[in-house]
């Protein structure tokens, strides 16, 4: 046949590939108390599939912990946590022989994240239960990355040792004790062993030790220590509607279980992003729960701070005697404030009233850039000068993976600053302005001037200058939203104390609005909307994202007012209503992406599912913004979700539409706990109290909506400039302040 080509050699068909194992923690009981967490199902017992054992520093210490009495395996009548660090097992065994049909024996096991686990066996029988006890364990000493991602290696010899096994590879070891010591010890298989006889009416018990005896290399961050005390108050919530208290308590409890703190300053405490996943720190996520636990005190936005202002970049310093950048304007940086923050190891003075140039301030003015300063010094880390690091982040269907780095960086500005109008210690706030000011200079760094980006707007921080020209990324519009907060959060800031630099920042924020509500704005048939993004000046990327929620986000300013946002307010009286549409609103909560979009997937990171902490940001902002009655819907579905979670929302939930008698999916790969859901549970409550402290000026203001949608509200034990505060909202959405600070002056609500 004319034009036809000779047939290439048969390709070979290759091995098959295997599935690739898909461990899931959807339905396992997940204890956690940072740095350790357990898992298994439902039953209790620890098969070593998926992410069941005991971890402690990211390593397995137990994979395998299978209890059998007389050969069986207890019948599972209950499994559940007690707290966000334990829980509780409970199953039955029928005694051989015996032809009543209630089981005469229960087992009950009680475990703790930590690796302690007591196992009671009863016998509520009539006649002494005589069988033996087994408990067959193993463990491959993983790394929880590596399990995370489906990779299982085999189980490690173990070795009898006084009163348990010890097993040793990849240059960890691990052991697991018991009291009392068992009958007999089978190493080669694994199993403690004990014959019992349990009397009528009579109990037996054991308890287990789970150790892990060399950490990972380096010193690992701790959890809270003994002595150390929770870095909030412990509040007391009364509603009409008793969800809301159950919802604060057991968020409370989740945050507990994440605490982490550097080896080296243990009393610095910070949130671990989540488990089982993300079992350490990410910054944007730490920043997040500071900031929205701030009512119920300082402490955890002091500790965070401090341990993300250790991780900022800092640009390299030249030589000793040789030029600055001209950037530096020509000073001294290292006898500057500015340069002898937390991050480098120093401390400015209390009242930070030194001196400093545009570029140590963060100005958006001036000539240089950390770019052109880069470039002159030959050094990259100059043109990332003050970003705080984090890892890249799915960015979903319609638009690139982000780096967090963007989110802490401006975050840490907010953070900071709604700490102090909260009461943290002028001092202390002092001490870590230098890093706020290095991280308002990686802002004005990452704001487009040329082909690198839509001109004015802000971009990724987490690629240097070169890497935006090579390839323009978009300007994301909550990114938009968050640069323009930190712009007059931190101009409030500078100004304080008495930092240069205010006024221009408050000039680019002016500037910033403008901009986005000319080239952001799409108009539709439903009256407009924002854009997700925009790549070019008539670029707009159109998708319907729940990130627009932070557009409501604008930030505590002075004497309990709030910054004005980027949208005006027919822009945002229109949003308001697209977010409680079926487009976005499911029934729990605000979808991720536009169930109209041909990309939507109600399982997907950033396509479809409910992530709890953007609805809850949605919630208080629409109140903030005079938009309650849309806020009421958003507040039902996310209170009506978390009962069928027990009380403690997870990170995200299918975004499927809401029908009768069917609870929210759960999604696989969600944190259980995670640190920004438990927090955004606390600030859906706590904010809807509306308290707006300013202890810089003496004041704090109260302003609580006014639909009252949890009906009456009494909040004690919140905390104001350290010390006791209480407020309580009637029916009517009318505040009574109980207590508060003698030297405060209240605001008419």
């Amino acid at each position: 046949m004319a034009g036809a080509t000779a047939p290439g050699p048969a390709r070979q068909p290759g091995p098959p590939v295997p599935p690739r194992p898909q461990p899931s923690a959807a339905h396992d009981v997940l204890c956690v108390n940072a740095p350790a967490m357990a898992a298994s199902g439902p039953d209790g017992q620890l098969r070593g599939q998926g992410l069941h054992g005991f971890f402690r520093h990211g390593v397995r210490t137990l994979a395998r912990m299978e209890l059998r009495l007389g050969g069986m395996e207890p019948l599972p009548l209950q499994g559940t946590l007690t707290s966000a660090a334990a829980a509780r097992f409970v199953g039955s065994v029928r005694v051989p022989g015996d032809l009543d049909p209630d089981p005469a024996l229960t087992v009950e096991r009680l475990r703790h994240a930590d690796g302690a686990e007591t196992v009671t066996v009863r016998n509520t029988g009539g006649r002494p239960a005589r069988l033996p006890l087994e408990i067959a364990l193993g463990t491959d000493l993983g790394q929880l990355t590596d399990i995370a991602a489906g990779r299982r290696s085999a189980d490690l010899p173990g070795q009898v040792q006084p009163a348990g096994l010890r097993w040793a590879g990849q240059g960890r070891a691990a052991t697991v004790s018991a009291r009392p010591s068992p009958h007999a010890v089978l190493a080669g298989a694994g199993v403690l062993r004990w014959d019992l006889e349990v009397q009528p009416g009579a109990r037996w018990s054991v308890d287990l030790r789970v150790e892990l005896e060399s950490p990972s290399a380096g010193r690992p961050p701790t959890g809270r220590g003994q002595g150390v005390p929770l870095p909030w108050s412990e509040p007391e919530v009364r509603a009409d509607d008793r969800r809301a208290a159950r919802l604060v308590d057991r968020a409370l409890d989740s945050l507990g279980g994440l605490l982490l703190a550097d080896a080296d300053r243990p009393t610095d405490l910070y949130t671990a992003s989540g488990a089982p996943w993300r079992f350490g720190l990410t910054a944007a996520d730490a920043l997040w729960a500071a900031r929205m636990t701030l009512p119920l005190g300082t402490r955890l936005a002091a500790g965070t701070l401090r341990a993300t202002a250790r991780r900022q970049h800092l640009a390299p310093q030249p030589p000793a005697g040789a030029a600055r950048p001209s950037e530096a304007g020509g000073s001294d940086a290292s006898s500057s404030p500015a340069a002898a923050g937390p991050a480098a190891g120093g401390s400015s003075a209390a009242g930070g009233t030194g001196a400093a140039s545009p570029a140590q301030s963060g100005t958006p003015q001036g000539t240089g850039s950390p770019a052109a300063a880069g470039a002159e010094s030959g050094a990259t880390g100059q043109a990332m000068d003050g970003v705080i690091p984090g890892p890249l982040r799915h960015g979903g269907p319609e638009l690139p993976a982000s780096c967090t780095a963007t989110e802490a960086t401006l975050l840490f500005v907010t953070v900071l600053a709604e700490a102090w109008r909260w009461g943290m210690p002028r001092a202390e706030v002092a001490e870590l302005l230098p890093a706020a000011e290095r991280a308002l200079g990686a802002l004005r760094a990452a704001v487009a001037e040329g082909p690198d980006g839509p001109v004015g707007f802000v971009t990724d921080f987490g690629r240097t200058p070169e890497e935006r020209a090579a390839r323009p990324g978009p300007a994301r519009c909550e990114v938009q939203a968050q640069a323009h907060r930190a712009a007059l959060q931190g101009a409030d800031l500078l100004d304080a104390f008495d930092r240069p630099g205010a006024g221009e920042w408050r000039a680019w924020a002016a500037e910033l609005r403008e901009r986005f509500r000319e080239q952001f704005w799409i108009d539709d048939l439903s009256g407009g909307r924002p854009a997700a993004a925009l790549l070019a000046p008539d670029r707009p990327v159109p998708a319907l994202a729940s990130t627009v929620v932070h557009l409501f986000d604008v930030g505590l300013g002075a004497e309990g007012e709030l910054h004005e946002g980027l949208l005006d307010r027919e822009q945002a009286r229109l949003l308001a209503q697209r977010l409680v549409t079926p487009e976005l609103d499911c029934g729990w909560g605000l979808r991720t992406l536009s169930a109209k979009s041909p990309r939507f997937n109600p399982l997907g990171h950033r396509s479809g599912v409910v992530r709890v902490q953007e609805t809850a940001l949605a919630v208080s902002g629409l109140v903030d913004a005079g938009f309650e009655r849309e806020a009421e819907i958003l507040l039902e579905g996310l209170l009506e979700a978390s009962a069928h979670f027990d009380h403690r929302l997870p990170e995200m939930y299918a975004g499927e539409q809401k029908v009768a008698d069917c609870p929210p999916v759960p999604h696989p790969a969600a944190c259980r706990p995670a640190a920004m859901s438990a927090a955004a549970a606390v600030h859906l409550v706590l904010s809807l109290a509306g308290v707006r402290p300013d202890v810089p000026s003496g004041r704090v203001a109260t302003r609580p909506a006014s639909t009252a949608p949890l009906g009456a509200l009494e909040l004690t034990g919140l905390r104001v400039a350290g010390e006791p505060f209480s407020v309580r909202v009637s029916r009517i959405g009318v505040a009574v302040v109980e207590e508060a600070p003698s030297f405060l002056q209240l605001a008419a609500s």
